[in-house]
């Protein structure tokens, strides 16, 4: 059949070269050009490319073959066809990088504070130190806990004395801690200022005095200790969100740092405290630990104010390993430490906050004696008080009827 000479007609038998040539001569730019194929005209569109992504395959004539639009589509993620074990696995490994991560958070918070409160111990206190060889987790340890009084209030902004001097004493083998409290007013010779009450070893030679002074009394090393200054101790217990203490009996105390106006404070009986557990704040904290006179009970002493700071410092510590605490720590782990000074490095307290989950019993002793003209004068049983601190003596209570007796009385831990 003959070509009937229009450029977009081919007839049944293929088209000569130069008729190809006129149809691509002609053609408007833009418009798409016809395709031959061997078997003859076909009719309809005829697609020219493939699109992006796909590579058109050559058989093994030579021919290409077409496979469609485009690329199949992937199927998309969702979790309604998974099944209840893969949710659960996922969830739990989720959780658990969470809580790595706050874990982190909160370590390195907390070790900034710590690394701060180092900084503030003096360099002569770290000397006095007895060193300490092995892990706390495994090694009974000496930690002197000295509160100093200096706070910003107008009667002891001048003031340099501890007002509460502490020896915690860790047994990690047999699952006890022990708190001895020294009574402030304990006559002692203090290296270089002579026959003194032991607190005023502090105002005469620092921490580092203090140290050597409460090791040469009790005959314990002391191989680790901590300073609370009373200014920052109202801020850590609200940060904390406030303390639990078990309050013994009824208490009204004498009128000293009176918190009103002077013509109020003229007629203000003092400070009062229920009888049973409650929650304080830091200030009623503070004052609960500074207690020295409750004229609900005249046989309340300084003894029982150093009974007062042991329920405190253990309500702090309860608080500061808390899940409560855990939480909040990446937010607070620098601000526990403000109102500390210690050697104690991030990981010791950890070690610490470890003993003291896996105490079983806590034992509660003083170290006190006979009260004489305005000092109190060891008695003989402080000698056995210091073998039970140590382990090696069996526990006994103070003499009955003594104010300031030295003895010892063991709590176990979850019995109330």
């Amino acid at each position: 059949m003959r070509d009937s000479g229009c450029p977009g007609r081919v007839g049944s038998q293929r088209p000569s070269a130069d008729a190809l040539a006129t149809i691509t001569r002609r053609m408007a730019p833009g418009e798409k050009p016809y395709r031959v194929y061997r078997g003859g005209r076909v009719k309809g569109r005829v697609p020219l490319e493939t699109r992006p992504g796909r590579t058109p395959e050559r058989q093994s004539d030579g021919r290409v073959r077409y496979r469609g639009p485009g690329p199949k589509k992937t199927r998309r993620w969702d979790w309604r066809h998974w099944s209840w074990k893969r949710i659960v696995l996922v969830g739990v490994i989720v959780l658990l990088l969470l809580f790595a991560l706050w874990g982190a958070l909160s370590y390195i918070a907390f070790a900034r504070g710590v690394h701060a409160a180092n900084d503030r111990l003096p360099k002569r206190a770290r000397a006095a130190l007895v060193h300490q060889s092995g892990l706390l987790l495994s090694k009974p340890t000496q930690i002197l806990v000295l509160g100093t009084d200096h706070a910003k209030t107008n009667a002891r902004s001048a003031l340099r004395h501890s007002d509460s001097m502490m020896v915690i004493r860790t047994d990690p083998k047999h699952h006890r801690i022990y708190y001895l409290s020294i009574l402030r007013d304990l006559r002692v010779d203090v290296p270089g200022c002579g026959t003194q009450k032991i607190n005023a070893a502090f105002q005469c030679g620092g921490a580092a005095l203090a140290i050597r002074t409460v090791r040469l009394v009790t005959g314990l090393p002391i191989n680790h200790v901590v300073i609370v200054d009373f200014a920052d101790f109202v801020k850590l217990i609200n940060d904390l969100g406030g303390v639990t203490v078990n309050v013994p009996e009824r208490i009204l105390s004498n009128k000293f740092d009176c918190p009103y106006s002077p013509s109020r404070c003229a007629s203000w009986q003092g400070w009062r405290f229920r009888k049973g557990t409650q929650t304080m704040n830091g200030q009623r904290a503070l004052v609960y630990s500074r207690i020295r006179e409750n004229q609900l009970n005249p046989r309340d002493s300084d003894a029982s104010r150093a009974g007062r700071q042991q329920a405190v410092i253990q309500a702090i510590e309860n608080k500061i390993s808390s899940p409560s605490t855990m939480f909040k720590m990446p937010f607070i782990g620098d601000s526990i430490m403000k109102p500390v000074a210690t050697d104690l490095s991030p990981w010791q307290l950890l070690q610490l906050g470890w003993v003291k989950f896996r105490a079983g019993s806590t034992v509660h002793c003083r170290l006190g004696g006979v009260p004489s003209g305005g000092y109190i004068l060891r008695d003989q049983q402080a000698a056995t008080v210091l073998l039970m601190v140590e382990g090696k003596s069996a526990l006994q209570p103070p003499p009955p009827g003594s104010l300031y007796g030295s003895g010892c009385s063991e709590h176990v831990l979850g019995t109330g």
